[in-house]
């Protein structure tokens, strides 16, 4: 049955999809080409069912020749090959963050192919989010035919000089977009984020975007701040605005849609800035980095900010930019890494084929990935997990650590578990993660709790055992737990 609809929850569980090469698995599997509004739906629904947001990654029109680049782009082969052994030039199919036109492309099935798959969302309560890249688009964009102040533009000295990083399109040079730690990408062209004509714009596309789905996840988006275009840019870029580019696009975007949501692709610290600059939802990457470099400290350290600043990240262990979770973490760490990204507040990230166990990383200028086998017991795994993971029944509950008290006076393994609690009304969930690799144990002291002397049921709902507690005996130690090397608990606790 269609769960009722009800909007966006508060910590929102999203399925990442890289789109192309997804259709062309299920058109392999199926024996023939399909689009997106002709999917069987038992082959899809299923998985999704488990989450309130569908992202569509690279759904857009892609450069003609951005894909020519890509072809010949020297530094990509190495990841056709790892990804495709007899990768060949149909299935280079170029960047989606190359953008040629926001226009859903005609190899997916166009716009009407789009609104058929939100409309089946729809009915199963699941919304749709989609990419915009504001920094810039295809070389060969229509907006370079345009006598315009939407781009950064340069000189006849600097093209001469810095040929990687400048191109012409007749009398006129601009600059290909980058990050400043990074040399240009190619096939791109830099929008100038001072102009107000490039954020009229932006505000003209995001509008249009906004009548296709639910919200958009911004490439690179600290990018576009003031301080960040400013010193990437220098001179180039123009007197500094009045205004931040976000406060701006998000604010006139959100008077007309103001359910629409906005989530950052942002890295060097910069999450609070733009939550304040107006994103729902930033990438949470310093956990990212902290979990896969097994810093449990760091990690507790970073949750125990303010509240207000962890609503507003988006968890993750892999997506389309980061290696398969596998690789990276490992069997077991990167199931515990999960338990942890999958139950804290904000939002949490899950990329297709990661509950299955891949391991190859297709890079997002291939339109085709290779045959992987599922592995069984993690996609078991992941099915207890989504099921039982905090959802919209506590989308209003308040979220606390907890403190883990070492049990002996030697013994300071309790610093390998990491616990915390949501609470609403009647309701408790207790998680509890050994994020190391040995045997832990600790005291777990929960806070606004009252034991007196109830006995009390910690169930754990990954495993379904019961434990039972005298609360005199929880009211003098806390809750004793001893965990295997990365194993967790998800306990829903009671009064008996």
């Amino acid at each position: 049955m269609p769960r009722e609809r009800s909007g966006w929850p508060n910590h929102p569980k999203i399925y990442e999809i890289n789109t192309w090469p997804w259709l062309t698995n299920l058109s392999d599997i199926i024996g023939y080409n399909i689009k997106l509004n002709d999917i069987p739906l038992e082959l899809i629904y299923q998985e999704m069912s488990f989450f309130d947001v569908v992202w569509l990654m690279g759904v857009w029109e892609r450069s003609p020749i951005g894909r020519e680049i890509a072809m010949n782009h020297e530094g990509l082969q190495e990841g056709y090959r790892k990804a495709l052994r007899n990768f060949n030039s149909q299935d280079i199919i170029g960047s989606p963050y190359s953008v040629y036109y926001y226009h859903i492309s005609s190899q997916l099935g166009g716009p009407d192919a789009l609104k058929s798959f939100r409309e089946d969302l729809k009915k199963r309560d699941i919304l749709l989010i989609l990419d915009y890249v504001p920094n810039h688009v295809s070389i060969d964009h229509l907006w370079t035919l345009e006598k315009s102040d939407v781009f950064i533009k340069g000189t006849l000295n600097e093209l001469m000089t810095k040929p990687y990083d400048f191109f012409s399109v007749g009398d006129t040079v601009y600059a290909h977009g980058r990050d400043p730690n990074f040399p240009p990408w190619t096939d791109t062209v830099q929008i100038n984020a001072f102009s107000a004509e490039a954020r009229s714009k932006a505000v003209n596309t995001l509008l249009s975007i906004a009548q296709q789905c639910d919200g958009v996840r911004c490439d690179m988006a600290m990018l576009m701040t003031t301080n960040v275009f400013s010193k990437t840019w220098g001179e180039n870029a123009g007197p500094l605005p009045e205004t931040e580019f976000w406060e701006e696009i998000i604010q006139t975007v959100k008077n007309k849609y103001p359910e629409f949501k906005f989530i950052a692709e942002v890295y060097w610290d910069m999450e609070w800035d733009l939550i304040q600059q107006g994103f729902d939802y930033c990438y949470d990457k310093r956990l990212y980095e902290c979990l896969a470099s097994l810093k449990i400290q760091s990690v507790r350290d970073h949750l125990n900010t303010n509240l207000d600043y962890q609503n507003k990240l988006l968890r993750f262990i892999e997506n389309h930019d980061e290696p398969r979770a596998l690789t990276t973490f490992g069997y077991e760490p990167s199931k515990a890494a999960s338990v942890i990204t999958l139950t804290l507040p904000g939002a949490r990230l899950i990329f297709e084929g990661q509950t299955r166990g891949y391991k190859i990383k297709i890079p997002v200028q291939l339109g085709r990935g290779a045959f992987e086998e599922d592995d069984i017991s993690l996609i078991e795994f992941y099915d207890k997990l989504l099921r039982v993971a905090p959802g919209r029944e506590f989308d209003e509950a308040r979220w606390s650590l907890c403190k883990s008290k070492p049990v002996g006076m030697t013994d300071n393994s309790h610093n390998n578990i990491i616990s915390y609690q949501w609470l609403i009304d009647n309701q408790r969930l207790l998680i509890t993660v050994n994020y190391s690799s040995n045997i832990s144990k600790a005291h777990i002291i929960i806070d606004d709790i009252s034991y007196e002397h109830f006995d009390w049921r910690f169930t754990d709902l990954l495993t379904g055992n019961k434990y039972n507690y005298k609360g005199k005996d929880l009211n003098k130690n806390g809750l004793y737990v001893e965990l295997d090397s990365w194993k967790s608990h998800i306990f829903r606790v009671e009064k008996v």
